[in-house]
């Protein structure tokens, strides 16, 4: 049995919580929140999964206990810099967009960050209940040389479908760059995955974002083996009826991820002299509904 500390309640925070304390493992979700903590501990966490529902109590605390073996951080990608971690605890990054990575290493050094993405499928119903739309596959790998044994038993343990990876960087590119197709257009239509490729205009559009990010990601030397237009496509469909993260945000008016994902990718083009003119329209209107 080991001490793992999962960061954030939000939907992945509280799947990935429930499922590691029900496999027998001591879990601590952190919650940077006292009362909802506090209310969090009292009720547990509710999954619904497709093969029914289950809830586990376990200890949800506002800091990261001492003695923790794995730190797994499933925060926005705008609260990563706020994070504290204990000395010495290996951090496992599944954050959607990119720049975690580079955040955490300047924290608490490369050799203690594994880093990688997970495709689970978790809608946040409220606080504390989530339903568990599609199951998906989370890879990761050492950012440098942080042993990621542990994290993948844990994993395993939990009954996750988990893939080790030499290149965890190209791994997050390729979901950055998926997602720079599908959530941004889902949060701006207000529609489950599915629906974006139900309109022959919206579904160019996503293909069109996939493109222009996968050859952002080409100047920084990323080759993919398949297509990642197509690989969106096939998520959508995969996950028809789930809604994406982003839309989750713009449905509770909280602030999205955009920067981190549109945001970083533009960044990026800039950096290397490539029109992105498609990304920056989309960024530039989903700031728009962060606004309202």
């Amino acid at each position: 049995m080991s001490k793992i500390a999962v960061i954030g309640p939000g939907a992945m925070g509280c799947l990935f919580a429930a499922r590691i304390a029900r496999a027998g493992h001591k879990t601590h979700l952190i919650d940077y929140r006292p009362q909802r903590a506090e209310m969090l501990a009292k009720s547990g966490i509710t999954v619904e999964e497709p093969d029914g529902s289950f809830t586990e109590r376990l200890s949800v605390t506002t800091q990261i206990p001492a003695g923790t073996e794995l730190a797994l951080v499933l925060t926005k990608a705008h609260s990563t810099a706020s994070l504290r971690f204990p000395a010495d605890v290996p951090v496992l990054t599944l954050q959607n967009g990119m720049g975690n990575v580079e955040t955490l290493c300047g924290m608490v050094g490369s050799a203690r960050v594994i880093a990688g993405v997970s495709s689970e499928a978790v809608t946040l119903i409220e606080p504390g209940r989530v339903r568990h739309a599609a199951p998906g596959c989370s890879v990761f790998g050492a950012w440098t040389s942080c042993p990621a044994e542990l994290a993948y038993k844990v994993f395993r343990d939990a009954g996750f479908d988990v893939l080790l990876t030499d290149t965890p960087g190209q791994v997050i590119w390729e979901k950055a760059a998926i997602s720079a197709g599908i959530n941004p257009l889902t949060a701006l239509l207000d529609v489950p995955n599915g629906r974006l490729l139900e309109t022959a205009e919206v579904r160019q559009l996503l293909r069109d974002l996939v493109l222009e990010a996968t050859k952002v990601a080409a100047t920084e030397g990323y080759r993919f083996p398949q297509s990642l237009v197509e690989t969106a496509e096939n998520l959508c469909r995969q996950t028809k009826d789930n809604i994406s993260s982003m839309l989750q945000d713009v449905r509770n008016r909280k602030k999205t991820e955009i920067r981190a994902i549109s945001g970083e990718i533009l960044r990026r083009a800039q950096a290397a002299s490539l029109p992105t003119p498609r990304t920056r329209v989309i960024y530039q209107l989903v700031r728009g509904l962060e606004s309202r």
